[in-house]
């Protein structure tokens, strides 16, 4: 007969993972008044005590989960920017229309940045993970500008501009049962960019 060891140690970046994604899903689920350091390790089955084992505090784990998402939106459109080809305006196009469909598009990623947000006026250390996440969000957006229309003084403001249009899509489509389609969502973000570009 073998005796089970009455707990098991987990890798530390597995440990550290868990509770990123048990972060996400009490954002998700009850918001940025209902996390706390006992409902993230609550949530990743862990005690309170192994939280500040692998982040500061509080706000250095939501800092650490808004990255993390990032880097999963950042996955996802890096997926249809290669699955488009090397045509830039096909690039470019994908980079946008990839916000209106999931994995992107999902109401458990909203509920998390609805959250973030909540907390970038609040949270310093939070508002410098939004910073980071959407300074990447638009450099990348930015370079397929550049790719496209080389020939533009400023790809900024074109960045800044089609961010504002994906954001406000992507949250009506996220929410659900909006006024529209993921398609037409599609087709409004290809004409805006005709339009400034």
């Amino acid at each position: 007969m073998t005796i089970q060891p009455a707990f098991s140690r987990a890798d530390p970046d597995e440990r550290r993972l868990s509770l990123i994604e048990a972060c996400a899903r009490v954002l998700s689920d009850k918001g940025a008044a209902g996390v706390s350091v006992r409902a993230i390790c609550t949530e990743a089955g862990v005690s309170p005590g192994l939280l500040r084992h692998y982040f500061g505090g509080i706000s250095e784990a939501m800092a650490e989960t808004y990255r993390w998402t990032g880097a999963r939106i950042d996955a996802a459109l890096a997926e249809a920017v290669a699955a488009a080809g090397t045509e830039p305006r096909a690039r470019l196009l994908a980079y946008l229309t990839a916000n209106f469909r999931p994995p992107i598009a999902s109401l458990d990623l909203l509920a998390s940045y609805v959250a973030f947000w909540s907390l970038t006026r609040s949270d310093a250390v939070v508002a410098g993970a939004r910073a980071e996440v959407y300074g990447a969000f638009r450099t990348g957006l930015e370079d397929l500008i550049r790719a496209y229309r080389p020939d533009l003084p400023d790809a900024r403001l074109p960045a800044i501009a089609l961010t504002a249009l994906i954001d406000g899509l992507w949250l009506e489509l996220s929410l659900g049962n909006a006024p529209f389609s993921a398609e037409e969502a599609e087709a409004l973000a290809e004409q805006w960019l005709d339009s400034l570009l």
